[in-house]
């Protein structure tokens, strides 16, 4: 599938800033089952962007601005061109080992809530995989789906405690299970474009290692393992990690206006 994809985040300060400093992950990068087209992104305030890369091998990009400053747009667009690989994630660049991603995170950890349903859900699995597809399965049963357009819960602990949460706290509580089912976890950050199982826009989900696989990308929200109306942008060990903009500035209260479209692009588009 063809995906275009337009994300225009819009900072607003009032007094204006005397300092803006971002760090943006809004680009993402070609593997076997996703090649990026063309891409984009552009930032109308003075100061040269830094392009480099983070811990994971994430595309970073940061620049500072010195004000006083209003108000500063980041524009990220482009065509993406995805094929269906069952969520096997192959080709992607991997800077970490895999066992790196079975340490506990902030935003990731399991309590003995998550313990016991953990236990109980992948009770019978006959492998790593068919024990991650009980989890994603029984993840799905038991919590509400919200919109990504709401807020997180925060914490894998505390998103299952309410039982309900968007996209950001479906992975979180995914990665907190398998990694204390020893299964190395991480959290994707990305677009996806909508059908009856959810909106198009921002999404998050989550990866585990399995032996002679690799990386499998499950969308517990979905539930299905992401297919070809996934774009995947970046990961980490939490949403911490994979944060699409990171801002710091000095001075004025900010305000954040953000616009998503993602959509299947016709073949013949053209740059």
């Amino acid at each position: 599938m063809r995906i275009r994809v337009s994300h225009q985040i819009v900072h607003r300060f009032a007094p204006p800033a005397r300092t803006v400093n971002q760090i943006l992950r809004l680009t993402p990068l070609s593997f076997d089952s996703q090649y990026v087209l063309r891409w984009r992104l552009d930032v109308d305030a003075d100061g040269a962007l830094r392009e480099t890369e983070d811990a994971h091998g994430n595309a970073l990009t940061s620049y500072s601005h010195y004000g006083p400053i209003e108000r500063v747009t980041i524009s990220a667009s482009g065509e993406v061109e995805t094929s269906d690989a069952a969520g096997v994630v192959r080709g992607a660049v991997e800077r970490l080992p895999a066992e790196m991603y079975l340490r506990e995170s902030p935003l990731a950890h399991a309590n003995a809530a998550l313990r016991g349903f953990t236990a109980e859900a992948t009770q019978g699995a006959s492998d790593p995989l068919d024990s991650m597809h009980r989890l994603m399965a029984a993840l799905h049963e038991v919590m509400a789906r919200q919109g990504d357009e709401t807020d997180a819960a925060g914490s894998a602990i505390e998103a299952f405690a309410l039982r309900r949460g968007r996209g950001r706290d479906f992975a979180h509580i995914f990665i907190a299970c398998a990694r204390w089912r020893g299964i190395p976890a991480r959290f994707v950050s990305g677009y996806r474009v909508g059908d009856e199982r959810g909106q198009a826009g921002g999404h998050e989900w989550a990866e585990a290692f399995v032996p002679e696989l690799g990386w499998v990308a499950f969308d517990a929200s979905a539930p299905i393992c992401p297919d070809d109306r996934y774009v995947r942008v970046a990961v980490g060990f939490d949403g911490q990690d994979t944060a699409m903009i990171r801002s710091a500035h000095r001075g004025g209260d900010e305000k954040v206006e953000a616009a998503i479209r993602v959509e299947q692009a016709r073949a013949q588009s053209q740059a």
